[in-house]
């Protein structure tokens, strides 16, 4: 399997002497011939194949996970009833072989330009859905959760969670890889034994929160617009999703910007973040450093940074550092890198600064 990815270099080369407008054209692709990028991760795709791609990933369900999933051999099983001698119900027995793996269909592309990473599947969205099964199968912290992904991209995350949460919103920016999304939670209709409410919506970082809603009896067709009602249930929200959204200082910046709006209202909310630390050599430094994660650095302080603000009246995103050696690998199909990492991040305002 080939490796490549993003080169954030394009992206840093656009931002000096950038704007605010010049990352706003890079996100919604207004360039005529744009660099195209590729993941590592291409599971299965033909030999100079560019066009999507459906991609079937197995997931290695943990024990207390498997219950919540349906595979074709457990949709007829489960229509059966059998009984022993005595009456008493008899159990079918599992095979670790085939009814702790289920197949997740994920439409994706091979390549695309910067602005449409959001088409194919990136080893930071894997790691985070590893994540999110161990976090399944070792606490109830998800079950019931109103949830929202940002930048969800294909939208892999998400469906992962939907079968616990009780509402999932996964955003993005752009009918394509909105389009994109929705088709997925199509192909996994079937397939995911899921309660959850799942909404795909378009949510632009540089519009800020909230989103301006329609009036829902003006429009039979709504695309992937909110309502008032859906963006109060955003609100309160407990659980936030990202990965590998962090690759350009403009859109980390407007990142943070919407994720200070939306975590300051509502329910008190936490984010879990993955992102791959990406090196390019720079030249006011002369030496290969990941400027995208120092710029991420600067808006997330540590625990121990936050008990030494001088400025009690400051507010801050708190991150921990999660271990994922710590974390099985649930989802087979991508070797996981040295540079993805996972934090869980809190917005601190600052009369919660000033209570600590």
């Amino acid at each position: 399997m080939e490796s490549s990815v993003p080169s954030s270099s394009a992206v840093e080369e656009e931002e000096e002497g950038g704007t605010v407008d010049d990352a706003r054209k890079l996100n919604s692709g207004d360039e005529g011939e744009e660099e195209q990028v590729m993941s590592e991760v291409h599971l299965g795709c033909p030999p100079g194949f560019s066009g999507p791609y459906i991609s079937d990933f197995t997931v290695f369900l943990p024990q207390d996970t498997i219950m919540g999933w349906k595979t074709q051999d457990e949709a007829i099983a489960s229509q059966t009833v059998d009984l022993d001698e005595d009456g008493d119900l008899l159990l079918p027995r599992r095979s670790k072989v085939s009814n702790d793996i289920c197949s997740l269909r994920i439409q994706h592309n091979i390549t695309s330009s910067i602005p449409n990473v959001g088409l194919q599947v990136w080893s930071a969205e894997l790691v985070l859905s590893d994540f999110m099964l161990h976090k399944l199968a070792s606490s109830s912290e998800f079950h019931g959760a109103i949830a929202l992904e940002l930048g969800a991209g294909t939208g892999l995350v998400g469906l992962l969670l939907a079968r616990y949460a009780n509402t999932v919103f996964l955003t993005d920016h752009g009918n394509e890889i909105l389009g994109n999304c929705a088709e997925n939670v199509n192909l996994n209709a079937g397939l995911l034994n899921c309660q959850a409410a799942i909404q795909v919506r378009e949510l632009d970082w540089f519009n800020g929160w909230p989103p301006e809603p329609i009036i829902e009896e003006a429009s039979l067709s709504r695309g992937f617009c909110w309502t008032l009602k859906e963006i109060e249930e955003a609100e309160n929200a407990s659980l936030l999703l990202a990965a590998d959204v962090i690759y350009s200082d403009n859109l980390t910046d407007a990142f943070f910007s919407t994720l200070e709006r939306l975590m300051s209202r509502g329910s008190r909310k936490v984010l879990y973040l993955a992102l791959e630390k990406r090196y390019n050599f720079s030249l006011s430094d002369l030496d290969v450093v990941a400027n995208g994660y120092s710029h991420f650095r600067s808006y997330v302080k540590d625990e121990d940074e936050m008990k030494c603000l001088d400025s009690k009246s400051m507010p801050c995103f708190v991150g921990k550092l999660i271990d994922i050696t710590q974390i099985p690998q649930y989802v087979k199909e991508y070797e996981r890198g040295l540079e993805v990492e996972i934090w869980e991040i809190k917005y601190y305002p600052p009369e919660a600064i000033m209570a600590e």
